[in-house]
C-alpha cells in the first residue's frame, strides 16, 4: 500500500525520493508558507541544492505556488488540488504578518478582477496584505 504523501507526488508526476517525500510531509505539517531557508530549518542535515531544486520541481508540477510577499524571501505554499504544470489556480490573498514575518494563504479571500486599459495582457496576478496575523493582534491587544 503506497504512502498518502507517495501517492500526492505521484498524482502530480513527481518521482517520489526520499528527499521530495520530506520536503511535503514539511510543508504539509506547516500552516504558513515557508522559504527555501525555513524548509532547511526543519530538515538539518539537507543539502541547500537538493531542498532548492524540490521546490522547483513541485512549482513546475502545480504542487506549490510561489508568494513574493516582499520580505525578500520567496515562500512557498501547498498549491490547492486544481492546479497544473504551468497553470497555477491559487488565486487568493496571500497575508504577511509585520510582526511574525510569516505568510499565509487565505484561499478563500478571491483576489478581485482588475480591468486595465488598452492592450495590457495579465500573465499573473497576486495579492498580499500585511498587518497582524490573529495571533500578533491578539497578543497586541493584552496589556504589557
Amino acid at each position: 500500500m503506497a504512502h498518502p504523501l507517495e501517492d500526492t507526488l505521484i498524482a502530480r508526476q513527481i518521482t517520489p525520493t526520499p528527499m521530495r517525500l520530506l520536503v511535503l510531509d514539511v510543508l504539509q505539517q506547516e500552516p504558513t508558507a515557508l522559504s527555501l531557508a525555513d524548509v532547511e530549518l526543519h530538515l538539518k542535515h539537507a543539502d541547500r541544492i537538493t531542498v532548492h531544486r524540490t521546490l522547483k520541481t513541485f512549482t513546475d508540477k502545480g504542487l506549490v505556488h510561489r508568494i513574493e510577499d516582499g520580505s525578500g524571501a520567496v515562500k512557498f505554499a501547498l498549491c490547492a488540488p486544481d492546479c497544473t504544470p504551468g497553470q497555477h489556480q491559487d488565486l487568493h490573498v496571500h497575508f504577511f504578518c509585520l510582526r511574525c514575518r510569516e505568510a499565509s494563504c487565505l484561499p478563500t479571500t478571491a483576489v478581485p478582477t482588475i480591468a486595465l486599459p488598452g492592450a495590457y495582457q495579465v500573465q499573473e496576478t497576486s495579492l498580499v496584505m500585511k498587518g497582524l496575523c490573529p495571533r500578533c493582534a491578539s497578543d497586541a491587544a493584552l496589556p504589557a
